[in-house]
């Protein structure tokens, strides 16, 4: 399917404000000129400048032309999105954020559940013996996964939030399983979550959450320097 002009347009904008040609604090050309520039019409630019200040990549300014915001202190969770998906490629640094939110924001929707809804948690695991060693099998279970124990627990917000990064998520994770060690450590782990589960003890249940959460993070940073070019 043909891509719209307003969404090519507001992809272009914001790899122009990523690679700093729109520098934040710096208002943008008017949109008259902007119409010029992207050979379209004004109602066009109207919507991408509209859609740019939803996401808080610049803020429109009656009479004036819109100014470009510091993304990271006026962006939303639509930022992050953005940002991601102007890459083809994930970027590792970003991956690293990512594994560094999960440690905060993991435990908290899991216990959640498994407080609410222990049975229903356990059932979660049910096709892990079926899955397949390869990354996309492994991206998929741990999407689900995440959803679904996102869903069980009793704050709607987590699952709005994992929803707004499926696609990225499941890029990410393809790029993460795709080092046969990860895909080992996460297999190790759904089995200690689920003998946790058995045991009915939440306490272990969130250790283990905790510590998975760390060794994906500190496993990750060694593949990432190991692959850095050495200097000299």
């Amino acid at each position: 399917m043909k891509e719209r002009s307003s969404d090519l347009i507001e992809k272009k904008m914001i790899q122009l404000i990523l690679k700093g040609e729109y520098k934040a604090n710096e208002p943008l050309l008017p949109e008259r000129e902007l119409a010029v520039h992207f050979n379209v019409g004004r109602p066009t630019i109207r919507e991408v400048l509209q859609r740019l200040e939803r996401d808080g990549w610049v803020t429109i300014r009656n009479g004036l032309p819109a100014i470009v915001n510091d993304y990271w202190k006026h962006g939303n969770l639509m930022t992050i999105v953005n940002i991601l998906n102007s890459y083809e490629e994930i970027p590792d640094e970003f991956i690293h954020y990512v594994l560094e939110l999960r440690i905060a924001l993991t435990p908290a929707y899991v216990i959640d559940a498994v407080h609410h809804h222990p049975l229903k948690v356990i059932s979660l695991f049910a096709s892990l013996e079926d899955l397949k060693d390869d990354a996309t099998a492994y991206a998929n279970f741990d999407w689900e996964l995440q959803q679904n124990l996102a869903g069980l627990a009793s704050n709607p917000i987590y699952l709005l939030i994992l929803n707004s990064f499926k696609e990225v998520f499941l890029r990410m994770a393809e790029k993460y399983f795709s080092e046969p060690k990860h895909r080992q450590l996460a297999r190790d782990y759904y089995e200690d979550l689920l003998k946790t589960l058995f045991q009915k003890e939440i306490e272990k249940t969130e250790i283990t959450i905790k510590d998975m959460m760390k060794k994906s993070l500190e496993i990750w940073r060694i593949r990432t320097k190991a692959s850095e070019p050495n200097e000299g």
